[in-house]
């Protein structure tokens, strides 16, 4: 995601023979051990009176998903479907009229934005769905359609006269949401913030996943629940293949970290019943927020399957396994062995490789690569790449001044992350994370023997930012290192908590415990007396590593508190336990415990 980072920090003890956590502004907070069940997560209210675009996560704004091939006829009484814009790169189906104000001050940007992109290869098809409307599609090039009966607009499923909707050559959507957030319901910027259309069709034109597919778009709402697009059949092809390319693919192909691929319908079929299990019980695809009660994700990056995905492809795995037209599959997903971000300004390597055995479990690999810089960098952009992914699980990247060991000082929080599906980062303009010159790049590395002994030299690259940042992203953890786990206690808490001296944005967290962890939950708690749950994790996996990135960053007041609660396992019902004995302190080493909740964020400027 083009978000950003905060950084907060605790400590409530040093553990012996452990370097303390870094300090930095927050004071010390405190931490103490109970027993207690984690809640979930409201959902936030969007504000009724200024609507501006609000980030989805792709799955919730249809992306990835078939468009049927309606038919209509244009303004110049000539007839045709959307299957005709199949010879384009792109098709942008931009929805306006003529009587709501937004579409009127939008109406020139469309203009612009037709004349930039058709020079590209990108076609466009304006929809007036407004019935009564007089029509007028004198400023544009391409077709526009008076949808007076409501089918296209229905089959593409748009909530309002702003929308634009951008198809690839097989009708899959690639972006759906606001043109960009000049101009939203109670408000008017002289430029805007954030481009969204123009930059989704700048990454799907090179090759891309867009970084945000998905937005809302304040306009005047159009009757979606009255409309009924058509069914589109459930079929490997038109159906199941998007799904799975969406969120399975990534892990389960050839070079994957995944244990078998699903990149073909026979793959899908010959592991039905695996897929059926992990689906049902919700532990794939790897996502462990609890569920939104009402409303949309408030993570940018949920990988959980929407309720219509799970209804869907849990019908066709039980059902008869049609595979349908080949006509309606998707375009083949491509992945880049390149950088994602572009070509780095810097890189980094392991000094060796690291020989990842057959069988069997291994222990983090900790190794330290020096960078050579004489000054202060402000990096832009980051990507850490495996040369072997089908082994690397994650990796972690700590940054210390030159020579210094890590030590407890992995609770000042990480430089980089990479787990399978998420390896880069970058982000917008006036902001940047610094790197100390001379500075010292820990790796820790968790590898996954698959039956294949192989090596790997894991790279980082760097983008460094033109000029100096407005706003520094910074990354800590919350930490307590003075609790103590009972024998055999199934239920443990720990809590950490810390003050926060200065308006900041929360925009992303990421909890981390080792085998014992069970349930995690992060809060905010404001100078005018509200608690409200930012991440509830009911059932935490060591294995995954996740990060939950905000689509829309939470302002946490100056005058406001953080918690971080996790809950641990040491009884002999955790089959992951090391020792259900022994009495548990924090520690480095997987069979003893971390209490740390690592937080993103930035001072808020205003």
């Amino acid at each position: 995601m083009r978000l950003l980072a905060l950084a907060l920090t605790v400590s409530v003890g040093v553990a012996a023979a452990q370097e303390p956590p870094k300090k930095n502004p927050f004071r010390d907070g405190s931490g103490s051990g109970t027993s207690e069940t984690p809640a979930a997560t409201p959902a936030a209210k969007p504000d009724p009176v200024r609507n501006a675009p609000r980030v989805l996560r792709a799955a919730e704004a249809g992306v990835g998903k078939l468009v049927a091939d309606v038919a209509f006829t244009d303004l110049a009484g000539k007839s045709g479907k959307l299957s005709d814009f199949k010879a384009a790169k792109l098709t942008v189906v931009a929805f306006t009229n003529t009587t709501c104000p937004l579409c009127k001050k939008y109406a020139p940007v469309l203009a612009r934005t037709e004349k930039e992109y058709a020079a590209k290869g990108v076609a466009f098809l304006f929809v007036n769905p407004t019935a009564t409307d007089k029509p007028d599609g004198s400023a544009f090039t391409g077709r526009y359609v008076h949808d007076t009966d409501g089918k296209l607009t229905a089959a593409l499923g748009a909530n309002s006269t702003t929308e634009v909707v951008v198809l690839d050559a097989a009708r899959t959507v690639v972006y759906r949401g606001a043109i960009d957030d000049q101009y939203g319901l109670g408000y008017s910027l002289d430029a805007p913030r954030n481009k969204y259309l123009a930059t989704a069709l700048d990454e799907a034109l090179a090759g891309k996943s867009p970084v945000v597919a998905g937005t809302t778009a304040p306009g005047c709402a159009l009757d979606a629940d009255a409309m009924k697009a058509p069914a589109v059949a459930l079929t490997y092809h038109a159906r199941i293949e998007r799904i799975v390319q969406a969120n399975c693919v990534e892990c389960h192909r050839s070079g994957g970290v995944g244990p078998f691929s699903l990149d073909s319908y026979d793959d899908v079929v010959a592991h039905k019943g695996a897929i059926k299990k992990v689906v049902d019980n919700g532990t794939m695809p790897p996502w462990f927020a609890a569920h939104a009660k009402a409303g949309h994700s408030p993570f940018a990056n949920d990988r959980s399957l929407t309720d219509a995905d799970k209804k869907d492809l849990l019908a066709f795995l039980g059902g008869d396994l049609k595979k349908g037209d080949p006509a309606d599959a998707p375009l083949p997903r491509k992945y880049d062995s390149g950088w994602l971000i572009g070509k780095p300004d810097a890189t980094f390597q392991l000094p060796k490789p690291v020989a990842v055995k057959a069988e069997g479990v291994m222990g983090y690999q900790h190794i330290k690569v020096e960078t050579n810089f004489d000054e202060d960098r402000w990096v832009q952009a980051i990507e850490v790449q495996p040369t072997a992914r089908e082994v690397t699980h994650h990796v972690l990247v700590f940054a210390t001044a030159r020579g210094a060991r890590l030590g407890g000082g992995e609770a000042a929080g990480f430089f980089a992350v990479y787990v399978p599906g998420n390896n880069s980062l970058v982000y917008p303009d006036g902001y940047a994370k610094k790197l100390p010159k001379g500075a010292t790049l820990h790796f820790q590395m968790h590898y996954t023997p698959n039956g294949k002994a192989t090596t790997d030299q894991t790279k980082l690259g760097l983008i460094f930012a033109k000029h100096p940042p407005r706003h520094e992203v910074q990354v800590a953890g919350i930490v307590n290192t003075r609790f103590e786990i009972p024998p055999g206690e199934g239920n443990h808490r720990v809590d950490a908590k810390i003050p926060v001296p200065f308006d900041a944005k929360v925009l992303a967290l990421f909890p981390h415990a080792h085998l014992r962890g069970k349930a995690a939950k992060y809060e905010l708690n404001t100078p005018d007396g509200k608690t409200s749950t930012l991440l509830d994790v009911p059932h935490y996996d060591f294995n995954w590593q996740l990060q939950y990135r905000f689509a829309d960053p939470v302002t946490a007041p100056r005058g406001s508190s953080l918690t971080y609660t996790a809950w641990y396992d040491n009884s002999d019902k955790n089959p992951a336990n090391p020792d259900p004995k022994k009495t548990v302190r924090w520690g480095q080493q997987t069979y003893e415990e971390m209490h740390l909740g690592y937080i993103e964020f930035v001072r808020d400027t205003k």
